[in-house]
């Protein structure tokens, strides 16, 4: 196991540091190599703390520096520990990767920027603007270390190279638009003008010239002619469960960017909305039953964490009470469903699919994707998305508003149970003492709305009795994806080119 010694002024880098270790150990891949020590992990001990990083950073294999804005607290010799590690990991000849956040060089301390510059001078550097810049870079990296070491003889498949292609096969045009995008996004450090080929190679997405998988997923001028199954089925049902024919069914090809956009515009067409007024600006605001961000998130989530290497497509599937959002793949160790629902370490499958989406702002900061997704169907009154492990596939559920004024209407609903319904998709839950409250009615009559209610599969009962005991809305029964086609050729036919 190699021991990888992480370099930074802590305070300024804390976030990063975690991100780390964390990224490390989540990766099925790294962690099999790789263990990650923070200075800060050590408990209190009756010894120098100079002496003790430096004698960490003899006993480590890998020394990963991370230089931003500030130097940190200097010694007698106004030296800091960051420079004092890397000096050490210098004489000690350990390899040596630096990462340099990007920022304005004129906001550096001048001696970090003196310390950048003599790094420079001595190895490669890599710039990063964030935490999934940092971990993707530094992926990429660790995998390099470990193919020159002899260690790894396969590489992931985001970092493989595709068979049979060449940067002949790369859109430059759509290079040229994510460097726009990047540069308004996330001021990325590229002009627009930098040719395709260094920008591939910056981001990590080549090998020995070849375009990785990666590549052709994200700037492939078709990605279907050598990934047939990285395309996205959409489907819209009326009713609550997959039933053929299918109303609406289409199928979208093209590069990652573009089927994120396709298949959310087609999940949006087809959601109730309403339009104000111009009172406050010359364009009337448009507000969807669902916030169009949380489905944006939970078809980004699909494309960026689903598993390539199979023969199954990521499906988004709208039905009257739900959206179903399925991807190929399980989530990676130590993630399960209900840690999503807390802040957790961003672990993505395809690291270098993950950093481009960031960059052109297509995904926020890391490990917040399924967090923003809960806020923004709180702030809407619907219930809380769902996530679940369904066999090999992972599925996101976002409950839709199907509780409109004309469904009430047609279960013959009371003005006192419609009051229940307000109450539930403000709270998400509701009790016998809150529709008491709320009705301004008796109990008696309360279990009685409630039992009417249960009866007509609009809410259930949670907990029997005592202060746990409440109901939400009945869930309908889950359904399987639509299996995908068996392919019998013996390559994969050549599809048409998605649309720009």
């Amino acid at each position: 196991m190699m021991k990888i010694f992480v370099s930074s002024v802590q305070k300024e880098f804390q976030n990063e540091r975690k991100a780390i270790k964390s990224f490390v150990e989540g990766d099925a891949l790294l962690r099999r190599f790789f263990e990650v020590f923070l200075f800060e992990d050590l408990p209190a001990s009756d010894r120098r703390a100079d002496n003790v990083y430096l004698d960490e950073v003899d006993r480590s294999d890998i020394y990963v520096g991370i230089f931003g804005a500030n130097y940190g607290l200097k010694n007698s010799q106004s030296l800091s520990p960051v420079e004092l590690e890397f000096n050490q990991a210098t004489d000690r000849g350990k390899t040596r990767l630096i990462f340099i956040k990007d920022i304005n060089d004129k906001t550096k301390h001048p001696k970090m920027l003196s310390l950048i510059q003599r790094a420079g001078q001595q190895l490669i550097r890599r710039r990063f603007t964030g935490v999934p810049g940092l971990t993707a870079a530094l992926y990429a990296s660790l995998v390099e270390h470990l193919e020159r070491a002899g260690s790894l003889r396969t590489r992931p498949f985001d970092a493989s190279p595709c068979p049979d292609t060449s940067l002949s096969d790369i859109d430059n045009e759509r290079v040229l638009w994510f460097l726009g995008q990047a540069k308004r996004e996330r001021q990325f450090a590229l002009s627009g003008s930098t040719p395709a080929v260094d920008v591939l190679a910056h981001l990590n997405l080549l090998y020995h010239e070849q375009p990785t998988h990666a590549a052709i997923l994200l700037f492939g001028s078709n990605p279907q002619r050598f990934l047939p199954t990285s395309e996205i089925k959409c489907m819209h049902f009326h009713g609550g469960e997959v039933s053929k024919p299918i109303p609406s069914y289409q199928i979208y090809k093209g590069r990652i960017f573009e089927l994120v956009d396709q298949a959310v515009d087609f999940v949006m067409a087809k959601l109730a909305r309403s339009v104000g007024t111009r009172a406050k600006g010359p364009r009337a605001p448009v507000e969807y039953e669902v916030p169009r961000e949380a489905v944006a998130e939970a078809i980004v989530n699909a494309v960026a964490h689903r598993d390539y290497a199979g023969n199954a497509s990521v499906q988004v599937m709208l039905f009257n009470d739900r959206l179903e959002v399925w991807n190929p793949g399980e989530l990676p160790p130590p993630l399960t469903p209900e840690r999503l629902r807390a802040p957790h370490a961003s672990i993505p499958r395809n690291p270098l699919i993950a950093d481009p989406l960031f960059l052109a702002h297509y995904v926020e900061k890391a490990g917040s994707g399924t967090l923003d997704m809960i806020t923004l169907c709180r702030r809407a009154n619907l219930p809380e998305p769902e996530f679940r492990q369904d066999g090999g596939q992972f599925v996101q559920t976002i409950w839709r508003n199907w509780f409109t004024q004309k469904r009430m209407d047609d279960l013959a609903l009371s003005d006192r149970q419609k009051k229940a319904i307000a109450h539930l998709r403000q709270y998400g839950r509701i009790t016998t003492k809150d529709y008491m409250m709320v009705a301004s009615i008796a109990e008696r009559t309360a279990l009685r709305d409630f039992e009417e209610l249960v009866t007509k599969e609009i809410l259930e009962k949670v907990g029997t009795t005592g202060r746990s005991a409440h109901y939400v809305f009945k869930r309908q029964t889950r359904h399987k994806p639509v299996k995908p086609a068996k392919r019998t050729e013996a390559r994969p036919r050549l599809l048409r080119r998605g649309k720009r």
